[in-house]
């Protein structure tokens, strides 16, 4: 059974920066596509960025520039370090994780097959 968890959500102020965190509890993490996406109230889940299993990023065009999404193997954790918070970047952050070894729909919903309860983002302005 693969259980993503994600931490490091929280309430901060126009322009300052936040790092997520999601530990995925399984051994074939390296071999998995991972996403952050976000959801706003009444909102759909967007996608914000990814990296697949040979590490290559893909982001949302409202991020770039801003967010940076990596990951650690070892650890099994993929990271989001978010600067330059804007009070639209408000939502709660959900981690994804694709099959193995998937390639397809990486921005959308469909490309993961398992993800998490999501972490609180708050940007005031």
């Amino acid at each position: 059974q693969v259980q993503l968890a994600e931490s490091g959500g929280g309430l901060v102020q126009a322009g300052a920066s936040l790092r997520l965190s999601c530990t995925v509890s399984e051994s074939a993490f390296s071999t998995r596509t991972m996403a952050w996406f976000r959801q706003a109230p009444g909102n759909e889940r967007d996608f914000v960025a990814a990296i697949t299993w040979v590490n290559i990023p893909y982001y949302a065009d409202s991020v770039k520039g801003r967010f940076t999404i990596s990951r650690d193997n070892a650890k099994n954790t993929v990271y989001l370090q978010m600067n330059t918070l804007k009070p639209e970047d408000t939502a709660v952050y959900i981690c994804a994780a694709s099959l193995s070894y998937n390639l397809q729909n990486l921005e959308t919903t469909s490309g993961y097959a398992y993800w998490g309860q999501g972490t609180q983002v708050t940007v005031s302005s």
